[in-house]
């Protein structure tokens, strides 16, 4: 059986929200953060090397990284599933960036603004940070003036992908997207998906997502 082991407030969100889209069987384990330091507890630390969100088990195999996990659950579990487009898909370009852009680009500029707010003295975030920081927000309200969503006319795991940094990610930031008309029709959309709501009434019991 397949098990998603979802750190609250974490990536992995992203991982319950797909299983829900598929319509597949999984296990759901919630682990809550330490109280003294807001990071992962010791038994989910033990599941992986890594000892980060999110990871799955799948039998007797562990899994880790948000990509890799995606494309194992598709593979093994809905191959044919519409939310991966075929190279032959007039999206299958543009749905290939975004789920790659999501963690190696714009999450991570998101990372480094975060770190240098809190290493810096006075929060100020150098130039290049904010500069590459604003470009990938810049980037998102562009994509979503030009497309439903962020893989192309359906919804793809290129939006799965993004989905974290745009909500939750962002609710524990308190960056607003006022001037974003784009993002806020897209975030309206996401949240009326019923798989989106089941994911995150499981995954995040008792929190609004951040979708305004």
């Amino acid at each position: 059986m397949l098990t998603v082991h979802h750190l609250r407030l974490s990536q992995s969100e992203r991982i319950v929200w797909l299983c829900e889209e598929l319509g597949i069987d999984y296990d759901l384990k919630l682990y809550t953060r330490r109280t003294d330091n807001n990071l992962a507890p010791d038994d989910y630390k033990a599941l992986h090397p890594m000892g980060i969100a999110p990871v799955i088990t799948d039998g007797d195999f562990v899994l880790g990284e948000s990509g890799a996990i995606i494309d194992w659950i598709v593979a093994k579990h809905a191959p044919d599933t519409p939310l991966v487009p075929g190279p032959d898909h007039p999206d299958f370009a543009d749905h290939l960036f975004y789920y790659h852009w999501a963690n190696a680009t714009f999450m991570t500029n998101g990372m480094m603004a975060l770190v240098a707010s809190r290493m810096v003295e006075g929060g100020q975030i150098p130039p290049f940070v904010a500069d590459r920081n604003a470009k990938g927000w810049g980037i998102v309200e562009k994509r979503l003036g030009e497309a439903e969503y962020f893989g192309g006319s359906q919804l793809t795991t290129a939006d799965i992908m993004m989905g974290f940094q745009l909500t939750t990610s962002r609710a524990m930031s308190g960056m607003g997207i006022e001037g974003m008309p784009n993002l806020q029709a897209y975030l309206k959309r996401i949240g009326e998906r019923p798989a989106y709501q089941r994911a995150m009434a499981k995954s995040e019991p008792g929190m609004s997502p951040k979708l305004d």
